[in-house]
């Protein structure tokens, strides 16, 4: 059976992949699988959303689903209203950090949390067999428009951090959304625990004009710039819908995901007296030294933030994780989400009073380069399992695509599961070694896919 969904929902060039028609069939099949509601649907700012979103409300109803539109919101907050209302699920119009032109489909359970692989492929079985359900027309089902979803998830996140401690050490942030729907939510945030808060690339706009939609170290030359011109102590920065939180110190450094989660861990560790702490099998070294000196327990998984979620509910763990700055607290909620992951820095700041870049200076060190390599959809898995067979006399852990542990640090190539191309991590104890070794894998994967395509 063909698949729909990636590592993190459907996604797809808007009116190329993911066109009006597609969202009505996919509503359609998504409330034939839920059968009953209210599910509730929200987007993020992205050009399209509306039509989308309305094409998928179009299908919901049309299986006889109630639902409650919600609009405009960050995708954490969404899946917090989901758990708090007892919906049935939710489904979320957006393609998180991906370029501007592309939209999507998220669909989450009442938790929350995003549905399961199963429940995803039963969802694909229905589409592709166009087995709808398709009630009598008295049994269409009902529409309304959803309450302040924004007021109940920003209180939330309120009550998880000391705010009168924030309050005391007078932070000054500069907060990025990148034109996304973060700006709805976290300077508001950060300024009700009182810091003095400066934004850019605040206005919503689904062409995302300030910069790419992932906050990555080249798209914010902004931030960094700003961060360190006004002599602010941190730069925040959200993807498009901005469940995802990536931090400038104060020098406008960039800070990597790995490091701002493993800062969290240690935070999270010593209020906690130790935990399980759940990652993917991408993330740094930084991460498993500062689990063992703390006392918690690390678990890897498969790359994908439904599967760090619902195996960090499985395990009852206490903080997770990703390399691209997915921050997933427990005690919030078990989905990755941008605005507590700021705030808990923030209260870390005001914890130690030390500086960001001080913070980081504590850490382990290691050295990561990423790579992406373009490579089409159907030639993936062939691709992965020609790495295996020419890779087969080294170390591999093949959790999750192919990570190969090398004399002086690792390499791991795995397929994206939301865009056409193959990603390469590589780490090693200094930037030489690491530049080297994710040269290394490039080739590889380069000289794999000319084997496949002679």
């Amino acid at each position: 059976m063909n698949r729909l969904f990636g590592t993190n929902g459907i996604r797809g060039v808007v009116n190329i992949d993911i066109t009006a028609e597609f969202a009505l069939k996919i509503g359609k099949a998504i409330g034939t699988y839920f059968k009953t509601g209210p599910i509730l649907v929200g987007l993020d700012g992205r050009a399209g959303g509306l039509m989308l979103k309305n094409a998928v409300i179009s299908g919901l109803l049309s299986t006889g689903v109630n639902i409650i539109d919600v609009g405009l919101a960050p995708t954490p907050a969404i899946q917090y209203a989901a758990r708090e209302l007892n919906a049935r699920g939710a489904v979320i119009i957006t393609a998180s950090h991906n370029p501007p032109e592309f939209n999507g489909v998220k669909v989450v359970g009442s938790d929350g949390v995003e549905i399961s692989t199963i429940e995803e492929e039963e969802i694909e079985r229905i589409y592709f067999s166009n087995n709808y359900v398709n009630v009598n027309w008295r049994l269409i089902g009902g529409y309304e428009r959803g309450g302040d979803i924004l007021k109940n998830y920003m209180e939330s996140i309120i009550r998880k951090v000391n705010v009168d401690l924030i309050k005391k050490s007078g932070l000054k942030v500069v907060v990025d959304p990148g034109n996304g729907v973060g700006g709805l939510v976290t300077p508001y945030l950060t300024t009700l625990a009182g810091c003095e808060t400066i934004t850019i690339n605040s206005n919503l706009d689904g062409f995302f004009p300030g910069r790419s939609p992932e906050p990555n170290d080249e798209s914010l030359t902004l931030l960094k710039k700003t961060v360190k011109e006004i002599g602010a102590d941190i730069g925040i920065a959200h993807d498009g819908d901005a469940d995802r939180v990536v931090f400038v110190d104060e020098k406008g450094g960039f800070i990597t995901g790995d490091k701002s989660f493993a800062l969290l861990v240690v935070k999270t560790l010593l209020k906690n007296g130790g935990g399980r702490v759940v990652t993917p099998i991408a993330t740094s070294n930084i991460v498993k030294d500062v689990v063992e000196e703390y006392g918690g327990q690390l678990i890897t998984t498969k790359v994908g933030s439904v599967i760090v979620a619902r195996t960090l509910k499985q395990v009852n763990g206490v903080i997770g994780g990703e390399e691209n700055g997915g921050i997933f607290y427990a005690p919030h909620q078990y989905v990755r989400d941008g605005a507590m992951g700021a705030m808990l820095m923030l209260e870390y700041l005001a914890e130690t009073g030390e500086s960001l870049s001080k913070l980081i200076e504590k850490l382990p060190k290691y050295y990561q380069v990423k790579k992406k390599i373009s490579c089409p959809d159907s030639l993936k898995e062939k691709l992965l399992n020609k790495l295996k067979e020419n890779l087969k006399n080294y170390k591999l852990d093949t959790t999750d695509g192919v990570k190969i542990y090398a004399d002086k640090g690792w390499v791991l190539i795995r397929a994206s599961g939301t865009e056409p191309i193959i990603r390469c991590y590589a780490e090693s104890y200094s930037q030489k070694e690491a530049e080297q070794l994710s040269k290394w894998g490039v080739d590889l994967v380069n000289d794999s896919m000319r084997e496949l395509t002679v």
